[in-house]
């Protein structure tokens, strides 16, 4: 199951302004920006689902995709085997607390330089 999808940009001021005013319509706005030039959309729930970032370097104009684990071990495994499949090391597994305190996640390039997450929202057991 997807947790989020989240798109580098060039202009992030752009960008950002644009997203908020196509999506609000449908119900999204930004519910987080936990960082500079990073802004989560989401609905009246408060969970950011889609992204929007900019990096400070030309934007890789691929795609990022968070996959839901349902625990940390499912994390550590997902990253050794996206390596052992040929994808490239993006962030090994451990704690993003900058997204909030439970946030653990790994991150690997697939072969075309997309960039795949799973993470897992709990607290280890």
């Amino acid at each position: 199951m997807l947790d989020h999808v989240g798109i580098e940009v060039d202009d992030f001021a752009r960008s950002r302004a644009f997203y908020e005013m196509a999506l609000a319509p449908l119900g999204l706005a930004v519910v987080m920006e936990p960082m500079p030039q990073a802004a989560g959309f989401g609905a009246a729930d408060g969970k950011p689902w889609f992204w929007v970032m900019a990096r400070g370097r030309p934007a890789v104009h691929g795609v990022h995709l968070a996959f839901k684990a349902d625990d940390h071990d499912a994390v550590d495994t997902f990253h050794a085997a996206g390596l052992a499949a040929g994808g490239t090391d993006n962030g090994a597994p451990g704690p993003r607390p900058l997204y909030h305190p439970n946030y653990y996640a790994a991150f690997v390039l697939d072969p075309d330089g997309n960039n795949v997450e799973a993470v897992c929202h709990t607290a280890p057991s």
